[in-house]
């Protein structure tokens, strides 16, 4: 069940859900490092409900993790890295190369029908502008072209 990400009002339900959240995030954190065999941490700060924050393992274990990152140097600390205007990036430019996808998948089935609605006799081709006509002769062009491999393969496997 997808929930509705909202800031919730009820002091005590949020202070609920910020306890669940937060166990069931270092479940996973957890279960991440097992599962992939690599060293992380988590900490977790609220100043509304805790005084002290969640460290997972401990907080040995998290400053020594913290510490060989930024030992790192520059370029590796931030490989793979982003933030939250980055990210809006990334997934507007992912968005974006998906639309002229479909746009263009949307494009080719709009000719086929085209071809089809020809085909059958109705008089289509009159209503499309030259650069339909280009397109659609394009897309007859490669039918045509499809056919005549397709001939010859089997023409090639039949005599074999």
């Amino acid at each position: 069940k997808k929930i509705k990400l909202a800031y919730i009002t009820n002091d005590s339900a949020r202070k609920t859900t910020y306890k669940k959240r937060t166990k069931g995030l270092v479940k996973k954190v957890h279960e991440l490092t097992t599962l992939c065999g690599i060293e992380a941490c988590a900490i977790i700060y609220s100043p509304d409900f805790d005084s002290q924050p969640e460290v997972w393992p401990s907080h040995a274990g998290a400053r020594r993790l913290l510490s060989e990152f930024k030992k790192l140097p520059l370029s590796k600390q931030n490989n793979k890295m982003v933030n939250q205007e980055s990210f809006l990036e990334q997934s507007l430019a992912k968005a974006t190369q998906h639309l002229r996808e479909l746009r263009k998948e949307n494009r080719q089935k709009e000719l086929k029908n085209a071809k089809s609605q020809s085909l059958n006799g109705k008089g289509i081709l009159q209503s499309l502008n030259s650069m339909d006509l280009n397109e659609l002769g394009l897309l007859v062009k490669q039918n045509l072209k499809d056919i005549d491999d397709r001939v010859r393969v089997l023409t090639k496997a039949s005599c074999s």
